[in-house]
């Protein structure tokens, strides 16, 4: 995977995305880069991170075998990062409003969420729809 496209889009590899972030958390400048980085990780089905990026407050820790095992049912497609309020490296929350689509027995399916994220630990986590 170090050689292609990250899966959230963007245009560098994962291993200089997503993959920096999944290692040290801190790398997520801003809302939208923890949040490109949470798509990733469902698409590799990777619950630790997931749990990790997600706000203590409202982390689905007793969901996450559930969460694990329907990210790896689905063929994810492609995300569309449609904006963002704040959620700079300045800022202590903001939101991104994203597509992610993902086909589910045979049927292509999307999330729309406009989601909401904070800085705890002065890292970027996502509590939950904003």
């Amino acid at each position: 995977m170090s050689n292609t496209n990250c899966p959230c889009g963007r245009d560098n590899s994962y291993t200089d995305c997503c993959g920096r972030i999944h290692t040290a958390i801190h790398k997520a400048i801003t809302a939208e880069d923890l949040m490109r980085s949470r798509y990733t990780a469902f698409t590799q089905a990777n619950g630790n991170y997931l749990m990790k990026s997600h706000h203590t407050s409202t982390r689905p820790i007793h969901e996450k075998k559930e969460i694990v095992r329907w990210a790896k049912a689905v063929q994810w497609v492609k995300l569309e990062v449609l904006g963002h309020t704040a959620g700079q490296s300045q800022d202590k929350e903001g939101t991104v409003e994203f597509k992610a689509f993902f086909f589910e027995n045979g049927q292509l399916q999307v999330i729309h969420e406009n989601s909401k994220f904070v800085k705890q630990h002065n890292h970027w986590v996502y509590i939950g729809e904003a």
